[in-house]
């Protein structure tokens, strides 16, 4: 029975560190960028869009095309940014335990 008492006590434990991770990560703020910097997005750790930046010798209206595509592309650069912020966090937290392929935490 103590190893039953031992597992609900380090479940306990982890989900408590867990929750702790998903307060601090959407506290995080990281930002992607696209066309050399012209364009910026800043995501927090939950994947929220929370700004955008844009130069102004990017906004084109001719050019709305390249625009759409820069957006998409530092939405893509922060997005892998947070998601190895993520990585980082769920592997310091589990003390170097390796998860099984596909399987993500927090989310």
């Amino acid at each position: 029975m103590k190893n039953i008492g031992n597992m609900l006590k380090q479940a306990q434990q982890m989900q408590s560190k867990m929750q702790e991770m998903q307060e601090k990560l959407s506290e995080l703020e990281i930002d992607g960028q696209a066309g050399g910097g012209m364009v910026q997005v800043t995501l927090n750790g939950r994947g929220e869009m929370k700004a955008v930046k844009l130069d102004k010798s990017i906004v084109d209206p001719e050019e709305i095309d390249v625009l759409e595509d820069l957006l998409v592309a530092a939405y893509g650069d922060a997005k892998a940014k947070v998601e190895a912020k993520i990585s980082e966090e769920t592997q310091e937290m589990m003390g170097g335990l390796k998860l099984p392929p596909g399987m993500k935490l927090p989310f």
